[in-house]
């Protein structure tokens, strides 16, 4: 079922790219931008939900250009780390932010 929402998640924002400029800005994304940052989005959350430490619903993962904003409130302090580590292995990440709190 998860599999099934990543893929609904990334077949929706391939729709709305018909919708998306495509020139970028400081504020927005070009459309080859957008693709690639769902791209980006997708492979971070199936990497978190692959971690059997962590919990995907407990992660808000969100990219623009590249950069991955980490949200949410996870049990540990070693949950944050283990969940930067893997958004920084994913191809075409070029930072994370981390904003995630414990509980």
């Amino acid at each position: 079922m998860s599999q099934f929402k990543i893929l609904s998640v990334f077949l929706a924002a391939l729709m709305l790219t018909n919708i998306t400029a495509c020139s970028s800005t400081k504020t927005q994304e070009s459309t080859g931008q957008y693709i690639d940052d769902v791209s980006i989005t997708t492979e971070v959350k199936a990497a978190i939900l692959n971690e059997p430490t962590l919990k995907v619903a407990e992660i808000n993962v969100e990219t623009f250009k590249g950069v991955v904003q980490l949200s949410g409130f996870v049990r540990s302090q070693e949950n944050i780390q283990t969940a930067v580590r893997i958004a920084s292995n994913i191809k075409g990440v070029r930072s994370v932010k981390n904003d995630m709190r414990m509980k």
